[in-house]
């Protein structure tokens, strides 16, 4: 049997899939506040931001989106900022 030297183990993969969709979504959402708030220049100025979130992420785990062993804390924070997000997209949405 080969082994797999790119894993750290299931758990691993768990988190780094679990973090993939996450990023995608806050993605999302990003652009979504931004189009709520500022209509079609505001998904531009969402995407930006989000591309920022990113790249923030990337250099908080060492210059590697998706490092080989990304802590809990890291995919715990980014659900609560996605939740976060997403309450504020529904709290504009219906204020507007």
């Amino acid at each position: 049997m080969v082994a797999n030297k790119v894993s750290a183990g299931t758990g691993s993969d768990v988190r780094t899939f679990v973090s993939a969709a996450l990023l995608t979504y806050v993605v999302g959402v990003l652009t979504l506040n931004g189009v709520i708030l500022l209509d079609t220049g505001g998904a531009f100025l969402g995407l930006i931001v989000a591309l920022f979130t990113v790249l923030g992420w990337r250099k908080h785990h060492g210059k590697k989106i998706f490092p080989r062993d990304i802590p809990v804390r890291s995919v715990i924070l980014l659900a609560v900022v996605d939740i976060a997000l997403t309450v504020l997209a529904v709290v504009l949405f219906h204020a507007t």
